[in-house]
């Protein structure tokens, strides 16, 4: 027996949840399925990062609708999702950088985002215990901040499920072939499912499944690490990110544990989700030439993620040359802060056939010939 749906959406990490929320929350008749369990992907691997610091004025927009759709999650799903806005400072050792923060900080401006251009010693009154030898300056906004991956995806979940949605895990979306005006989806289990309009959100599969439908996006997994420290008395309060070579991005959570990442000099462009030997000391090293009182942490573990990279580092978020298949994909590191914006916003343009904001910078078949410069 095959059941018919109004959206049928691919993909239970926060984009597709997001989505499926949004259109649940409107009547639609919505369905998802996911490979794994929810967050399996890239959400339940990512450190939980909110930052509106974006070069490029509709990845702004987004992040200001997204922080706006997190600071009111409490009151939407009835319980708190460790949302805190500690800020994030991003930190310049060169002239080249600090010129960079000062044109991304007159767009930023321009969107209506409050962002400081500091000293070094400014940013110490943010972070007294940074190490500012060699810093020229730094850009921070204060409003940026964290939230818990699992607890934002547990709220979307349980609000889907008390909308009667129906929700597959641990069955994977086999194929897709439109037929006139309907698309009609096979599961790995052998279920059969109609839609009029399909969300794919698929992470790091989505190229490769778009590509049985004949399309080529250019979006590539690429493995990234991290680790998270024992619970430690509080000594910072935003998300620090150096972009210099040896350099790291980390935060310390409402719960006290400290996420660190950083980016090797060569990146992993496969689907691994293996973790390497020499991450966890270099990771050490990195945090504590930033913060010294930081080291040496005690670490609790370590795991690998993945990013779904395009060529200009901004996602893909449009309907394709298949009418009524919509895919957002490619979101570079920053799924889960896209992920309530976008899911709004992809919810109203399915509903209504226009979109609430300007995300033309993301639409699908661009030259990518720009990059943004705050990745």
């Amino acid at each position: 027996m095959t059941e018919t749906f109004d959206v049928l959406v691919a993909g239970g990490g926060i984009l597709g949840l997001s989505t499926a929320w949004n259109l649940s929350q409107r009547g639609v008749r919505v369905a998802l399925v996911e490979q794994k369990h929810p967050g399996y992907g890239s959400t339940g691997r990512c450190i939980g990062g909110i930052r509106q610091q974006f070069s490029t004025p509709g990845a702004i927009r987004l992040m200001k609708k997204s922080v706006e759709i997190f600071s009111s999650m409490k009151d939407l799903f009835g319980f708190s999702v460790d949302f805190y806005q500690g800020g994030y400072l991003f930190l310049a050792h060169d002239e080249r950088m600090a010129e960079t923060f000062r044109k991304n900080r007159e767009v930023q401006l321009r969107e209506g985002l409050s962002v400081s251009l500091l000293t070094p010693s400014q940013t110490k009154d943010v972070v007294p215990l940074l190490e500012t030898e060699g810093l020229v300056s730094a850009a921070y906004c204060p409003t940026d901040g964290q939230a818990s991956p699992f607890l934002v995806m547990k709220g979307y979940w349980k609000g889907l499920k008390e909308r009667g949605a129906l929700l597959r895990t641990s069955t994977k979306l086999a194929s897709l072939e439109k037929r006139g005006s309907t698309f009609h989806a096979l599961l790995s289990d052998g279920t059969r499912w109609e839609a009029a309009r399909v969300v794919l959100s698929l992470g790091p599969w989505a190229r490769e499944f778009t590509a049985t439908m004949g399309l080529d996006i250019p979006c590539y997994p690429e493995r990234h690490e991290a680790a998270i420290t024992q619970r430690l008395e509080r000594m910072i309060e935003p998300m620090i990110v150096d972009y210099r070579r040896e350099g790291s991005y980390f935060h310390q959570l409402v719960t006290g544990q400290i996420i660190i990442c950083y980016t090797p000099e060569e990146t992993v462009p496969e689907l691994r989700y293996d973790s390497t030997i020499d991450f966890l000391p270099e990771a050490a090293r990195r945090m504590a030439k930033l913060v010294p009182a930081l080291g040496p942490s005690p670490f609790l573990r370590q795991w690998a993620g993945c990013y779904t990279v395009t060529p200009d580092h901004s996602p893909i978020v449009d309907q394709t040359p298949i009418e009524g298949l919509f895919l957002a994909a490619g979101m570079s590191g920053h799924g889960f802060m896209f992920g309530p914006g976008l899911g709004w916003s992809l919810a109203e343009r399915i509903v209504t056939g226009e979109w609430p904001l300007d995300l033309s910078e993301f639409r699908y078949g661009r030259s990518f010939d720009s990059t943004e410069t705050m990745r």
